[in-house]
Parts: C-alpha cells; sequence; structure tokens
C-alpha cells in the first residue's frame, strides 16, 4: 500500500470487488471527493461493466485483476460471499483489503492477512436504495464503522471517510453483529412497526397511503424530538406521562385485531416504562401501574 498520507490522493489506486448498490454508491462518492475507483470485478462481468460505465477511467475486470492493479481492494459482495472472494484471489503484502459488511467478521479476510495484506471492515451505517445518486445523496454525515487492527491501513480508512464528509467510527472487535443489529432496530424494525400501524388503519377501511400521509409526519416530529432531547426524555405517548387508562384500550381494541399484535404493543410498552423512569418522567407509583395493566389478561377492563 502506498504511503499513509494526510490528505490522500488518486496516487492510491482503488478497486471494488462486487458491483451491487452498496459499491455503485461508494465508488461514486469517493469519485466525488476525487478519489477515483481504477478497477471494478464482479462474478458477472457485465455487472462490473454497468459500474464501471457510471466511473470516470474505471475499468471492468475479473476479481484477481481487482487485486493485482489496486492497493485499497473493498469487498462489496454479498455477506456470504465475503469469505470465497478472500480465498479465490492472490493478495500481496502491504495491500489493503476491506469489506463493506455491517455484521460478518474481519477474520472472513483470513486468505488476504496470511498473504500479507492488511484487512479491515468499512461499514456505511445507511441504506442503499435504487438509485445509485440518491444513495450518494444520503452518505453525507452518515457513520462508517471501522475496524482495522493494523493503524496504518485504520488511518487511511478514517481519512477516506472524512473526504467522503462522513463520520467515522472506531468498531472494537467482536462488536459488528451487535452494531449491525442496532441499524435493524432504527431502519428496518421502524418498517415492520409502521406496517402494524397501517394495519390498524386498515382495519376500518382507510388505505396504507391514508396511513402513511398521517403517520410519516408524526414519525418525523418523533425523530426530530429524539434529536433535540434524546432518546429517553424525547419519548412521547401515554406510557411516558404515566396513561395507564390508555394503554388498558390500546390493548383491548389490539387483542380483537390480532392477539399477536397486543402482545407486541405490551412488549414495547414494557421498554417504554423503562425509558420513561429513566428520563425522570415516570414516579414508581405510575410505572408500577403501568406494569400491573401491562401484565392483567388483555380483555380486562
Amino acid at each position: 500500500m502506498t504511503r499513509v498520507s494526510e490528505h490522500p490522493s488518486a496516487e492510491l489506486r482503488l478497486g471494488f470487488i462486487g458491483a451491487g448498490r452498496l459499491a455503485q454508491a461508494l465508488a461514486l462518492a469517493l469519485q466525488q471527493a476525487g478519489l477515483p475507483v481504477a478497477r471494478v470485478g464482479s462474478r458477472r462481468l457485465e455487472s462490473a461493466r454497468v459500474m464501471a460505465g457510471m466511473l470516470s477511467a474505471c475499468q471492468a475486470c475479473d476479481p484477481q485483476e481487482v487485486t493485482d492493479q489496486c492497493d485499497l481492494v473493498f469487498i462489496a459482495t454479498p455477506d456470504a460471499a465475503i469469505a470465497p472472494v478472500a480465498g479465490a484471489v492472490a493478495w500481496r503484502a502491504g495491500q489493503g483489503v476491506v469489506h463493506c459488511s455491517g455484521a460478518t467478521s474481519v477474520a472472513a479476510l483470513q486468505p488476504a492477512a496470511d498473504a500479507g495484506a492488511r484487512i479491515g471492515g468499512f461499514h456505511p451505517m445507511q441504506a442503499f436504495g435504487a438509485d445509485p445518486q440518491a444513495a450518494v445523496r444520503s452518505l453525507p454525515g452518515c457513520t462508517v464503522a471501522i475496524e482495522a487492527a493494523d493503524p496504518a491501513l485504520a488511518a487511511r480508512l478514517h481519512q477516506l471517510t472524512s473526504r467522503l464528509g462522513c463520520v467515522g467510527l472506531t468498531l472494537p472487535p467482536g462488536a459488528r453483529a451487535r452494531y449491525h443489529a442496532s441499524g435493524g432496530y432504527a431502519s428496518q424494525h421502524v418498517h415492520v412497526l409502521l406496517a402494524e400501524a397501517v394495519r390498524l388503519w386498515q382495519s376500518w377501511g382507510a388505505t396504507e397511503q391514508q396511513a402513511l400521509d398521517a403517520l410519516l409526519p408524526l414519525l418525523r416530529g418523533t425523530l426530530a424530538s429524539a434529536a433535540r432531547s434524546g432518546v429517553a426524555a424525547g419519548m412521547p405517548g401515554p406510557v411516558s406521562r404515566g396513561d395507564a387508562g390508555t394503554v388498558g384500550l390500546h390493548r383491548q381494541a389490539l387483542q380483537a385485531v390480532d392477539p399477536a399484535m397486543r402482545d407486541l404493543y405490551d412488549q414495547l410498552c414494557l421498554r417504554g416504562v423503562v425509558l420513561a423512569r429513566r428520563a425522570g418522567r415516570l414516579d414508581d407509583g405510575q410505572a408500577q401501574t403501568l406494569e400491573q395493566v401491562l401484565s392483567r389478561p388483555p380483555d380486562a377492563p
């Protein structure tokens, strides 16, 4: 790898193995930051050609040519393919090799480490949709989890992160799965909760669009409150104000629609009681009353 400098530049030859949504967005963002990608390889050469066509002076090739020609290689394949890819090509000493998975251990790159390469993880905490340009616009300000035992590689990855306008997070070994699961709570699980809310609207004949038109502004306000006041202090709703009567009404209504939905509501409310107490929003008596209501048979008054 080229010597780590304060301002990484085009003399560092970057390459990608994998040409999916994350790879496309990250490569475009690097190019816009003045760090062009020289090579892209993929199991399907046509996929590599499509991605290379989005970039300036980037060549599509097989994965081995990426490793032969590049100083820092991003493996942006599906998680299950990372270890096979790392074991299928020849690496060289001093080369940087990082995967872009949030959950997969850096140990999946051990074949590269055995060849003397410096290995690590580089995962943007962001959702990547079908539009690469939209994904690029969403990158600035997001957190990138960086894991690398080699100090030079870690420094290089933090420099790249800064050039992208992102926030670098040094992730300790063994924390990747927990870190990635946290993203599920803040991203995919929000969709699950919205789907449950939409089902309730549909139970009286409303459409999904009507539900989203009403609920998304509420969600945006909730997120703004959390950003302004913190998770616990910014929590709204009947649990946060000790309104056990409303919680009881909710439980009865949800039980009539779907007992599993009511059970999920109970579990969330119990966690909410803990949050509200942490913020000093509930006293011991209010918390006990809520817990008692949540422990009753769902059809009890």
